[in-house]
């Protein structure tokens, strides 16, 4: 199997590198990452891999293998962490497959332009892995819409003829059939999101919510485009991490409105929806986020040649050999799955390799330390009680990678029973 990039791929690389080594020299300080976000959107960058026959938003075309490009150009140029990823990568995809006109009409330009930032609403502190069991509500509002259906007709004719007695009379009778529609306007959320990425920053959520009362598992779910900005109906509490950051937050939705405009998908699809969105969760990002553990495990590999380690121990160089060994697999495994047929098992494999293989790296990087390992890399103080340098946040944030995103356990269970046709596990 060829794993080289297409010979016009290369002035691709060479523009993306050219314009982000132009907007970021080194030792520059890095920009504000909504003004980043805004400057990636007018310059076309985010979307690259929205349909090409879709309407123009303003983003650029790009194949498959030049995402690909963009997303290793990103990480080595050490650009910002992105901030509007969600809404470009996982919310867009997924209105293009199941939103309306209307919904791709006002939600794509403005994450186009950077301008409108997004998080998702899925995991419930009884409803991680097991997504099924979520438990919060959005309840429709509904106009109430009543008219006779054959009485209607005869009364709206009397009338058209002169006779509003002879109308009234007919809307009366016995045999005339009233029919009432109901047209929902709004949904009224009530519940409770965790571990949600970027809440803070958010404008808008998308939320998966139990729209039919007495639904139990995927049954009954909608899928609700959710704006952040109700004071008094929704709270954000940071979640305070033993890494001393606070990546993820608690959303708390207490009688929270979405427009009926902005439910995706129909009333009770919403499992539909929020399973296509999850295949989409790992796909070229995955090569991107390699670039991203190559210069981690770089990072251990030049701690080991400083400390001595590695000169001296034979299992720790087997161990650096072995890392660097898989990650390569990682990354072939990778390009082999990229654009081709729909694998059910694919992204579940992909997970398991690289929770494991970030988490190993972690416990290697402290093998590497030996008992210094657990010093800081300041002296302790009031001001500053916590510190931490860049390969203790490794071990420590990546005891989370082999739970967040589908837990192993789950992974494995997706395979099973998706790929292997065991027999499907109790619920």
């Amino acid at each position: 199997m060829d794993f080289a990039f297409p010979s016009e791929d290369t002035a691709f690389r060479r523009d993306a590198r050219a314009w982000l080594t132009a907007r970021l020299p080194p030792g520059a300080p890095l920009p504000d990452p909504r003004v980043w976000e805004r400057e990636l959107g007018r310059a076309g960058w985010i979307g690259l891999g929205w349909p090409a026959g879709e309407a123009e938003y303003g983003n650029r075309r790009a194949t498959l293998t030049q995402q690909v490009v963009w997303a290793e150009e990103y990480a080595r140029s050490r650009a910002p962490a992105r901030i509007g990823h969600i809404g470009e990568n996982l919310l867009a995809p997924t209105l293009l497959a199941f939103g309306t006109p209307a919904q791709r009409d006002r939600f794509l330009p403005p994450i186009a332009r950077g301008e409108e930032l997004w998080c998702q609403g899925y995991s419930e502190p009884g409803a991680g892995s097991d997504l099924a069991s979520l438990r919060t509500v959005a309840t429709a509002v509904r106009d109430t819409a009543a008219r006779d259906t054959a009485a209607g007709d005869a009364a709206a004719g009397g009338t058209a003829a002169g006779g509003t007695a002879a109308g009234d009379a007919a809307a009366d009778r016995p045999s005339a059939h009233r029919t009432t529609t109901h047209h929902p306007t709004t949904y009224r959320i009530t519940g409770q999101k965790i571990w949600t990425s970027l809440a803070p920053d958010a404008d808008w959520c998308f939320v998966l919510a139990r729209t039919t009362p007495g639904s139990r598992r995927h049954h009954g779910l909608s899928f609700l485009l959710v704006p952040m900005d109700q004071p008094g109906r929704i709270e954000v509490r940071p979640i305070r991490q033993m890494t001393g950051d606070a990546d993820f937050s608690e959303v708390f939705f207490d009688g929270a409105h979405a427009s009926a405009d902005h439910l995706v998908g129909g009333e009770g699809n919403g499992w539909r929806v929020a399973m296509g969105l999850l295949a989409l969760e790992r796909g070229v990002s995955t090569l991107a986020q390699q670039i991203g553990f190559a210069e981690e495990l770089a990072r251990v590999v030049g701690e080991a040649v400083r400390s001595g380690t590695a000169a001296r121990d034979p299992v720790l160089r087997d161990r650096l050999v072995r890392q660097w060994a898989e990650l390569r697999t990682m990354r072939w495994n990778a390009l082999r799955t990229l654009g081709g047929p729909s694998d059910p098992g694919a992204p579940s494999v992909a997970k398991l390799l690289w929770g494991g293989w970030r988490q190993r790296l972690g416990e290697l990087a402290m093998a590497v330390r030996g008992p210094a390992a657990a010093a800081g890399p300041v002296d302790w103080s009031r001001e500053r009680p916590y510190e931490l340098d860049a390969l203790q946040r490794l071990f420590l944030f990546s005891r989370a990678d082999t739970i967040y995103g589908g837990s192993d356990e789950i992974q494995r269970t997706i395979i099973a029973e998706r790929v292997l046709g065991l027999p499907r596990e109790p619920r």
